[in-house]
């Protein structure tokens, strides 16, 4: 059979469109289908915007802390709508990039909502593509529960783009987007509250990063409640929100921004139709290979359930092409990952966190340090900085890494290389430190803790 594509992808994400680039690399014949802007979350919704937000906060905790190194300054002020301008503009150009990046390896853009007709037939805006293979990459959305109140709610979707900077803030969730907008606009000047209904942020991190950023971000005045649920949500007569908790008590704010997790962007694409299956989280099931149960039919990225993390989508894009272009070597490894929060201090970590390595190794040594940075002597600020190695005391090998201080995610990419090809505890005692920086603390700690 002839087929009109060799390869069709839906979704123009950061897997997706690293699919139809590579493939098209190698002469497929591509087509790529999306109805939402060029580059998926990460571009549009997630960690472009959400950096150049971060940057942006960090200046009132600059400005601050430069009255210690001597800088007398003026009076500040804050511009919401100048930041949301100025963001727009930056990721217009960035869509502009990959549709550039599309167009030159070949392959062709197809704007509209694509579903799966049949296993080798797309529809889009009722126009049938057929293809040998084809590719879902459809990301995922934010979670917003099916309550009374759910249109006085915003999501991690709508909060870059808000008409009126809200002065107080209502998050609710405790994992790194809820923190990470926490952080964000405490320090563009919202009074801000976390609502979680657990007993200790950063869930699945290690307990004593939680424990650490919980204080430092209580520092900054960020309030955080902990076995709290939100009741009810009413919009009152000044516009404000009046959110009623589970437990009587309320507060008023001017949003509530819903961050209690992602679901997979599957609905309208055709899964029940070609009995693909899914996982019980309802992300699509595949193999090794980003095979479903339908063998022509693959999936990658945060659709299926994955590891989460932009990087991670462009690995198993790589891998995917590999498998069908060039000599099938290659295979994703999902060990050592590393990763960073962008809460004010930021979180950098890398390994197992103390309790897994005691659950695989039993047998470890732990080191700690927990340190005012020497920014901070002259600052004023009472900010401090939290390093920890984990080693698998046995082989000496340095099993987990995790720190919590300014630029952690910049320190962290060079020890993950390291712990990457199996660097020990000896190894980091030999490694001659940076001075003076935080970093040289990951190399000189001798005493376990």
């Amino acid at each position: 059979m002839k087929f009109d594509f060799d390869v069709f992808v839906i979704g123009a994400g950061s897997g997706g469109v690293r699919a139809a680039r590579m493939a098209a690399g190698e002469g497929a014949r591509v087509a790529i289908a999306d109805d939402h802007a060029l580059g998926g979350t990460c571009v549009n919704v997630g960690c472009v915007p959400k950096k150049l937000y971060t940057y942006a906060s960090h200046f009132s905790h600059d400005f601050k802390n430069a009255k210690g190194f001597g800088w007398n300054l003026a009076a500040t002020k804050f511009d919401w709508p100048t930041l949301v301008a100025n963001k727009k503009t930056e990721i217009s150009r960035l869509n502009g990039i990959y549709a550039n990046l599309l167009d030159n390896s070949g392959a062709q853009i197809i704007r509209g909502y694509a579903s799966l007709k049949d296993k080798n037939t797309v529809t889009v805006d009722g126009i049938d593509y057929t293809a040998e293979r084809i590719v879902l990459a459809t990301g995922g959305a934010p979670n917003i529960p099916d309550v009374d109140y759910a249109e006085l709610l915003i999501s991690s979707d709508e909060i870059f783009d808000l008409t009126e900077f809200p002065k107080r803030l209502l998050v609710v969730g405790a994992g790194y987007i809820a923190l990470e907008f926490a952080c964000i606009f405490q320090g563009l000047g919202s009074q801000v509250q976390v609502s979680y209904r657990g007993d200790l942020i950063m869930r699945s991190f290690d307990n004593d990063v939680r424990r650490f950023l919980d204080l430092e971000m209580r520092k900054q005045g960020i309030e955080i409640h902990y076995q709290s649920q939100v009741g009810s949500v009413v919009r009152q007569s000044d516009n404000s929100l009046l959110v009623t908790f589970l437990d009587g008590t309320s507060t008023e704010v001017d949003q509530v921004l819903m961050a209690i997790g992602r679901n997979p962007r599957v609905a309208g694409i055709g899964l029940e139709k070609l009995g693909i299956e899914t996982n019980p989280q309802g992300t699509i099931a595949v193999n090794n290979k980003f095979q479903t149960n339908i063998t022509n039919i693959y999936a990658l990225g945060d659709v299926t359930g994955g590891v989460e993390l932009t990087p991670v989508a462009l690995a198993e894009a790589m891998v995917l092409v590999n498998h069908w272009y060039g000599d099938g070597a290659k295979e994703m490894d999902y060990d050592l990952i590393p990763t960073a929060v962008f809460t004010q201090p930021n979180i950098g970590t890398i390994g197992l966190t103390e309790d897994q390595a005691m659950d695989q190794h039993g047998d470890i040594t732990v080191y700690r340090s927990d340190f005012k940075p020497m920014k901070h002597t002259l600052s004023g600020s009472d900010e401090r900085s939290f390093m920890k190695l984990i080693v698998h005391t046995a082989t000496d090998k340095v099993v987990g890494l995790h720190i919590v201080g300014e630029g952690a995610g910049e320190m962290l990419q060079g020890f993950a290389v390291a712990m990457k090809v199996g660097a020990t505890k000896a190894d980091f005692d030999a490694t001659i430190g940076i001075h003076p920086t935080s970093a040289e603390e990951l190399v000189t700690m001798r005493t376990p803790s």
